[in-house]
């Protein structure tokens, strides 16, 4: 019985290398697994900053370009018009000067006409304001959003784009 056993304890321990040297690289494996995806992890988050950082430069390239076509473009419509009105007489090119301040003050007086009336209606019939929130909601009817973008496009035209022009 002794034999027996010892027999089997030197088979045991003759395998227990193979048994250490197979635990030894089921965790060496793992730990290589666990360093390649830290690496991929690593890769992946400089990759999408090195792609974010270009896509910014490329939005800015997009961005120049566009703002130097628009110059072009204007510089290119201003030039033709000085073509056009050199040989255009003088009333042509008075009548040329005052279209866009002729439209600006229709579509102004418009909106003060229609929102003048609204006002008009709304004080003749007194019983369509009951409460505040009446009054809310006839003053959005009146100064609606796009009303208002309408009449803030018009005023940054003229007052606002006028500085860029003059320098």
């Amino acid at each position: 019985m002794l034999s027996l056993i010892s027999t089997l304890g030197g088979l045991l321990i003759s395998g227990l290398p193979k048994l250490l040297d197979f635990f030894q690289d089921k965790a060496d494996k793992a730990h290589e697994l666990k360093m390649a995806q830290m690496q991929t992890e690593r890769e992946m988050q400089l990759a999408a900053q090195g792609f974010a950082a270009q896509a910014k430069i490329e939005e800015i390239r997009t961005d120049q370009i566009a703002m130097q076509t628009e110059a072009q473009m204007v510089t290119g419509a201003q030039e033709h018009d000085k073509k056009v009105l050199e040989k255009a007489s003088t009333w042509v090119a008075n009548y040329v000067g005052t279209v866009r301040p002729t439209v600006t003050y229709i579509f102004v007086l418009e909106l003060v006409m229609i929102n003048a009336y609204l006002v008009y209606f709304l004080f003749a019939h007194p019983s369509l304001i009951v409460s505040i929130d009446d009054v809310i909601k006839y003053s959005d009817i009146i100064f609606s959003p796009d009303e208002m973008s309408m009449l803030g496009g018009i005023i940054g035209f003229w007052f606002g784009s006028r500085n860029w022009s003059k320098k």
